[in-house]
């Protein structure tokens, strides 16, 4: 019998969308929890066909898939941290909230998917409304973008101030432990500044902006690299800024693949200038 205490690895889980591109989705996270030293595992609740042009097909997995999915990586290798992402509708977003209760998953990271950074809605009404009172009173901490915050709030989110605002809102009503309102899709000098709200500290987060066109997968990308970190013990506000200042630098070495828009350059230490340019 081989009584040898195991290592401690960190082991991050994303629930999340397959991305064929491999821009975004489970692609994006898998790379960035490898990229922090950190064994991904993942539960797959839909797969998209898409490219950097277009989403051009979306096939929700069975329920019953996705809970076999986080059962078995949950029972038998144990998780440290966990990100959701697509989740796609009110049933998935449902089922996997009652998971994250019962297998008791901690460090939650929700990246509530339901509008692109152009404005546009990707998921119903109805899964919106699970994503509010049913998933996102479980998150560690929730990373809505400029449209996803505004449909939580109700508010029109248009200075910085309007940020700090809907981030003390959606922590107060939505009753989750802390929020970052992501300033991506904001214009000009709020381009890149995120507002962190828990509670007690309000904080507003810069790094340096990087003027890409390729800029497909961020919002999964940041969201792993919180749960990442995470994962390997650190407190939630360092996870945060460390993974914003990892997204800068994947940001700044992006891919210009296909004819649209491109993916961030997850492993840039191993990419050479002129393979990417």
């Amino acid at each position: 019998m081989n009584t040898q205490t195991k290592p401690k690895i960190p082991v991050a889980l994303t629930i999340a969308g397959s991305d064929s591109g491999g821009g975004a989705g489970i692609q994006a996270d898998l790379r960035t929890f490898a990229f922090h030293c950190v064994h991904g595992t993942s539960a797959i609740t839909c797969v998209t066909a898409q490219n950097t042009l277009e989403v051009a097909r979306i096939d929700a997995m069975p329920i019953e898939a996705v809970i076999a999915q986080i059962h078995a990586v949950v029972e038998d290798i144990g998780v440290h941290a966990a990100k959701t992402g697509m989740l796609l509708n009110e049933e998935i977003i449902a089922a996997v909230a009652q998971e994250v209760e019962a297998l008791q998953i901690e460090n939650l990271v929700v990246d509530p998917v339901m509008v692109s950074r152009t404005g546009a809605q990707l998921i119903s009404d109805d899964a919106v409304q699970a994503l509010r009172h049913v998933l996102i009173p479980k998150a560690t901490i929730v990373t809505p973008n400029r449209y996803e915050t505004q449909i939580l709030t109700g508010l029109e989110i248009n200075s910085l101030d309007d940020m700090k605002a809907a981030a003390q809102m959606i922590h107060r009503e939505l009753e989750t432990n802390a929020v970052l309102v992501k300033g991506g899709g904001m214009q000009e000098n709020l381009r890149g500044i995120d507002i962190y709200f828990d509670g007690q500290n309000l904080e507003t987060l810069s790094t340096k902006l990087i003027d890409t066109e390729n800029t497909h997968g961020t919002g999964c990308t940041l969201s792993a690299a919180i749960a990442a970190n995470l994962a390997r013990g650190k407190d939630l506000l360092t996870s945060v800024q460390q993974a914003k200042n990892y997204l800068t630098s994947a940001l700044s070495h992006a891919l210009n693949i296909g004819n649209g828009q491109g993916p961030v350059g997850h492993f840039f230490p191993l990419l050479k200038k002129e393979m990417y340019l």
